[in-house]
Parts: structure tokens; sequence; C-alpha cells
């Protein structure tokens, strides 16, 4: 099964770094979180992704294009123009980048791709979130209900702390309480082909018009995720995410 991630969004709220390179290649650990997401999916032996392009899509190309490159050990030599490859340290990927335009909404870009899905199931995933998700689980979640959309549920912490008191006395400190209960769309769908029918063109939302359809018709299920997920909209977020990978577990890694 191939995985689309969404990866040409302007990031206007972590412009810090966005005004760089694209929000997929915004680095944890070294690594974009695009990096992240994929290596989780390829724990569960998806290995084929489609990478929806757009703002500064170049970027992401050119990471691709000499990723072989810079996970190898490597003899180069000048004099005769040769390149011999020592140790290979990549991933079993199939990476497939398209031009979905800059100002294409995320449905817009969902279809642009469509041609490169062979009209098969697959996963669909924005391209600025982790989570510790069980994505061959998801999947056969998906198989088991054989309607036409899975999204998966999440419930998110609350962003700030929150002080117990009683009385007027503090006594404790919660750092990040649950939030209202409510669950989500955290992203992390597996579709059917027949998806692209509920998408109509550019300006599409996919969060918009084909969710709300597809779920007044019966056709869109919940798998609920109770694990760990975060996505990065913020430098805050950004950070947060950082400070996990540096203190060495981080808790979306999954794979070894």
């Amino acid at each position: 099964m191939k995985a689309v991630i969404l990866a040409g969004g302007l990031g206007t709220r972590i412009s810090e770094e966005s005004y760089l390179k694209p929000k997929p290649m915004i680095e944890i650990g070294g690594k974009p979180i695009l990096w992240h997401i994929m290596k989780t999916y390829s724990h569960y032996d998806v290995n084929e992704f489609v990478i929806c392009c757009g703002y500064k899509g170049y970027i992401i190309k050119e990471y691709f294009a000499n990723y072989f490159l810079h996970m190898s050990d490597v003899t180069i030599d000048m004099s005769n123009n040769e390149i011999e490859v020592h140790q290979r340290y990549v991933e079993p990927w199939r990476v497939t980048l398209v031009n979905t335009g800059e100002d294409t909404l995320t449905g817009g870009r969902l279809k642009r791709v469509r041609e490169h899905l062979n009209n098969k199931p697959f996963c669909f995933t924005y391209g600025d979130g982790v989570a510790d998700i069980d994505i061959r689980a998801l999947i056969e979640f998906h198989r088991s209900h054989g309607k036409a959309a899975t999204v998966t549920a999440i419930q998110p912490p609350g962003r700030y702390g929150a002080l117990k008191i009683k009385g007027e006395t503090v006594s404790g400190f919660q750092e990040k309480p649950a939030g209202d209960g409510a669950w989500i769309n955290g992203g992390f769908f597996v579709l059917e082909s027949q998806i692209f029918d509920y998408i109509e063109d550019d300006q599409t939302s996919w969060e918009a018009e084909p969710l709300v359809r597809l779920a007044k018709e019966g056709q869109l299920m919940s798998y609920r995720h109770k694990g760990f997920w975060q996505a990065m909209d913020t430098l805050r977020d950004k950070n947060q995410l950082e400070k996990l990978w540096a203190d060495g577990n981080p808790p979306w890694k999954v794979w070894s």
C-alpha cells in the first residue's frame, strides 16, 4: 500500500523556519519531520510514498535526490569522474514527488496525485505531525469495515499547564492536563479510490466538503488512537518535539 503525504503548504504559523523551507522539511533531531513520518510508515512495511509538493517543493526534491549520497560511505574519484559506494544505509523507499501547485488546497493536492495510486486503497496524512500509531492495525481496521474512508481520531492534551487550587492555595501543577475529551482529526487516513469523486478541484479543502459528505453518507469510520500524537504547528511545538528527541526516547519513534 502507498502512502500520500501532504508537503506543499506555506506553514505560516511557524514562519520563523518555513520562510526558508517547506514546513515538512523543518528538522527534528537533524532530520526533517517528513523523514520521521516516513520512518513510522516504513516500520509497518509501507515503503512507497507519493509526496504532494508545493511551496519550495524543489527543496524536498533535492533532499531525496541527494539522500542516497548523504546516507552512504563513498569514494569520489574526480580524475575519473566516478563515485564508489562502500556502505548503504538508506531505507527501502520508493518516493514519487509531485508538484501539486503553491496555492492548491489539501483536497486538490490529493486529487492531483490520483494517477500515481492505481485505483487502489492508500494511506494519507499531513506532513507536519508525528504519532506512535500502529499503521498495520489502522490498515486492518479499515479493511474490516468496508467503508470508503478511515480517519485516525485523537484526543489532544491541553496546550497549557493547569494549577490545582484548593480554596485560594495552589496545591500543585499539572503540566499538560487532558483536553475537553473531544476526538479530533489526527490525520493518518486510509482511503479507497472512490474518495476522489468527493473532490471537485484545486480549491477543495479535504477537511471541508469531502469529509463532511463522507460522514453524512456513512462512509467515514474512525480509528481511535490513544497513544502519542503531536502536530508541529508552531515554533513552540517544534521545540517541544526537539526536546523529546534530545531526551533520547521520543515517543513516536517506533522504529529501531
